[in-house]
């Protein structure tokens, strides 16, 4: 009788246990959970990010006993060197953070140690649905479950120095619309740098580059796409294709020429300076552009930039680059975890994501932010930059389809050794043509400085 009354009993208080857990879900302000969470954001993103934090704790938090800590690291590399650490067991590893900004290369590392936990499972199927599916295909590893949540997605568009370009426009011809495809892109650029080395007769060869890319990779792999195959198979590139031979007519010819700028660094520095008039990188850069630039001289120009959709490749399809990480949950407590995936539920849902992304230059992550959330946002935007970032946002999500780069353990090393590449050979033959230009015609010192380049290129990348 004793044993029966003991099991009895043990049944009894497990069973009271289970019933509490499933009408509070072991979450109570009596007992509030701290979380720790990472995010690489600085200036206004942080800013931002800390003041929705600091509501959610007022808020939400308040009510279910859950606190969030911030912990601020600067820069994305230097956050996922942290998580690299950690799931490699270094012995100077940080402590493992309750939720942390992530990329699924980092996160696959993670999870692969047990750390990460799946946030699916806290979302119900109609909660899911109304997240862009690409944004959530991202964020699933190889078992199919989802461990990065998207929060703040970003693309890549195209600034255009719209003050300079007017200027341009008006004594060449070359409108807008041209550079919506790479190859009119590429005619620009070699038709500015003849225009402004024509304004200065008495010294010759001294034009100025029209455009940058921040992604020499991205391009690539985002035009192969838009051409219906792919960059990398497996691990390897596929350089020895006819529609890669495409891309490198277009990117390489204008650089030789001095119409690209070959700059190893953000495309927005040579803006401000007017260096450059037009440049491709991430929507996220939007607050590198001011209302004004400044000269190498240091006299300043008031100017006004337009924001376009990312250019395609002629005949090929809408397609843009899929950028920026999720946030992922560290595997915990039940309650932790639980209390995690009710901060990212809230912090992703239309209105709080969309505050955030309008001030940030990311794209939100949701088909009701777009659709009830966007144009009152643009309205209210006191930034013309970013009103004019979320209109060509609209554009991209109502007409693209999304890239989503594959994940790795090298993919790292194969872009930066194909950029290095590109940027080398590139270099030395517009050296080479800016030598032969003493002694030839343009035409024929191109094709004497572009012999073999692209082979060479190849046998780089092999």
């Amino acid at each position: 009788m004793k044993k029966r009354y003991i099991a009895l009993a043990t049944l009894l208080t497990l069973s009271m246990l289970l019933a509490a857990c499933g009408k509070t879900g072991g979450l109570s302000p009596k007992s509030p959970v701290t979380l720790t969470l990472w995010h690489n954001f600085g200036g206004q993103m942080q800013a931002t990010m800390d003041e929705q934090i600091g509501e959610f704790n007022a808020t939400i938090g308040k009510e279910k006993g859950i606190v969030i800590s911030v912990t601020s690291i600067s820069g994305s590399a230097a956050i996922q060197e942290k998580l690299t650490m950690i799931a490699a067991g270094d012995p100077g590893a940080p402590e493992m953070p309750d939720i942390t900004t992530c990329y699924p290369a980092t996160a696959s590392l993670l999870a692969e140690k047990g750390l990460l936990a799946a946030v699916d499972g806290h979302f119900s199927e109609a909660e899911l649905s109304d997240y862009l599916p690409r944004f959530l295909e991202e964020g699933r590893l190889s078992d199919g479950k989802l461990y990065v949540f998207p929060f703040a997605k970003s693309t890549e568009v195209l600034f255009l120095n719209q003050t300079l370009f007017d200027k341009f426009s008006a004594a060449t011809g070359v409108t807008a619309d041209s550079l919506s495809t790479l190859e009119g892109i590429a005619d620009a650029a070699i038709a500015y740098y003849r225009w402004t080395d024509g304004q200065t007769p008495d010294v010759p060869n001294d034009g100025k580059a029209f455009f940058a890319v921040d992604s020499f990779f991205n391009l690539a792999q985002v035009g192969m796409e838009q051409m219906g195959t792919s960059l990398i198979e497996g691990e390897a590139l596929r350089l020895d294709t006819p529609e890669f031979r495409r891309i490198w007519d277009a990117v390489f010819e204008p650089a030789v020429r001095g119409g690209y700028a070959l700059y190893d660094g953000y495309s927005s520095d040579l803006a401000k300076t007017g260096d450059i008039l037009c440049s491709m990188g991430s929507t996220a850069g939007i607050l590198f552009y001011g209302e004004e630039i400044t000269y190498p001289n240091n006299t300043k120009e008031k100017v006004e930039y337009a924001v376009l959709p990312y250019p395609v490749f002629e005949g090929g399809e809408k397609v843009a680059i899929q950028r920026g990480g999720g946030l992922a949950v560290a595997k915990s407590t039940p309650e932790k975890e639980e209390a995690a995936a009710l901060f990212v539920k809230w912090f992703t849902a239309p209105e709080q994501n969309m505050r955030f992304v309008a001030s940030t230059g990311y794209l939100p992550v949701t088909g009701q932010a777009f659709t009830n959330h966007m144009e009152r946002e643009i309205a209210k935007n006191g930034n013309p930059n970013i009103q004019k970032l979320l209109r060509t946002a609209t554009i991209v999500h109502g007409e693209y389809d999304f890239y989503i780069p594959p994940v790795f353990d090298a993919f790292n090393t194969v872009s930066g050794s194909m950029e290095a590449d590109f940027f080398a050979i590139a270099a030395g033959r517009h050296e080479q043509y800016m030598v032969n230009l003493t002694t030839m015609e343009p035409d024929a010192a191109y094709e004497a400085a572009a012999a073999g380049a692209l082979e060479a290129f190849i046998r780089a990348g092999s």
